[in-house]
């Protein structure tokens, strides 16, 4: 659809690869069944942080500040999806785009932080054992937790900018959501100065937390193999492990999303990331942390409900 110059649109067509699929109902009801694993799978882990005191320590903190953010993440792109279905209506006011980018943003910087925050922890717990009570004391998890946040809220900025920008072309979005990049291709002002600005907080929030995080597992590397006691080895590179696989998936895909250039930029491929940074690695954090994790997996099965589940499995 085309406008005239002189006005600017207010209202947008999501038209991503569920409008345009030969199944969309089989595709819906997955993404449903994914949507439901992941507010389930993050709300009982964060339910096991709160009740057991075993999991009172800054790695469980860290780990439960990031299924809050896998929890809002998926709550903002979700149910929009699922209206937008049922109604058969792909449509999303000017506000509701700002509202997505900014929670969009929001989330994802702060998973980027807490992430680098996460392996900062291990870095402590295993290359200062002796001083982790001090380093790692509760009023400074909460203090790198409120620096997280702060920063990450740095995502209030260029939401605010795209209700300013005008929009005289088409107001097709071949995405799943509103994202930032795709309004900045629909509009016709001039957003050089906001896309050279995004490049550069980009840089900051994804080069800088994983320099953080090279760097932390250089020394916690370096620390085991001083480590006669293989037992301990074990377990700090168990735990190491988990953190790294999450790193991996979030990273990756974000960097694949976002640091790539422009010409190789094509709105399927940007569909396949960003059900994977927002969907798929959501649901596989909490799977990789438990699975990987005996204080989880005795946390568990000290839940109520797995006890009875338990005793009618061997009635």
């Amino acid at each position: 659809m085309e406008k005239n110059n002189a006005t600017s649109w207010s209202e947008f067509i999501l038209m991503g690869f569920l409008s345009q699929s030969k199944s969309p109902s089989v595709i819906m009801t997955l993404f449903v069944m994914m949507f439901i694993m992941v507010l389930s799978e993050n709300s009982l882990l964060l339910y096991l942080i709160h009740v057991d005191s075993g999991l009172h320590s800054p790695m469980y903190f860290f780990l439960g500040q990031l299924s809050v953010m896998d929890i809002s993440q998926t709550l903002t792109i979700g149910p929009k999806m699922l209206v937008d279905f049922l109604r058969e209506k792909n449509t999303i006011s000017l506000t509701g785009c700002s509202a997505q980018i900014f929670f969009v943003l929001l989330m994802g910087n702060a998973e980027c932080l807490i992430l680098a925050a996460m392996s900062y922890d291990r870095y402590v717990a295993i290359c200062k054992p002796l001083q982790y009570p001090v380093l790692m004391r509760r009023t400074v998890c909460l203090i790198l937790t409120a620096v997280v946040w702060f920063c990450a809220f740095g995502a209030l900025g260029p939401s605010m900018y795209v209700r300013l920008l005008h929009y005289c072309g088409s107001n097709v979005i071949h995405h799943i959501f509103c994202d930032l990049p795709s309004m900045l291709k629909l509009s016709c002002s001039d957003t050089s100065r906001l896309e050279k600005t995004l490049v550069f907080t980009g840089f900051l929030l994804l080069i800088l937390p994983s320099a953080i995080i090279l760097a932390s597992y250089v020394c916690i590397l370096a620390t085991v193999l001083r480590v006669h006691s293989s037992e301990r080895s074990h377990k700090a590179l168990s735990t190491c492990l988990s953190h790294l696989t999450v790193v991996g998936l979030f990273y990756g895909a974000a960097m694949f999303k976002y640091l790539r250039p422009r010409s190789y930029q094509m709105p399927y491929h940007d569909d396949m990331v960003s059900v994977f940074c927002i969907i798929i690695t959501p649901m596989m954090n909490p799977l990789i942390y438990s699975l990987r994790n005996r204080d989880v997996l005795a946390a568990l099965r000290k839940t109520k409900l797995c006890q009875s589940l338990w005793r009618h499995s061997t009635l």
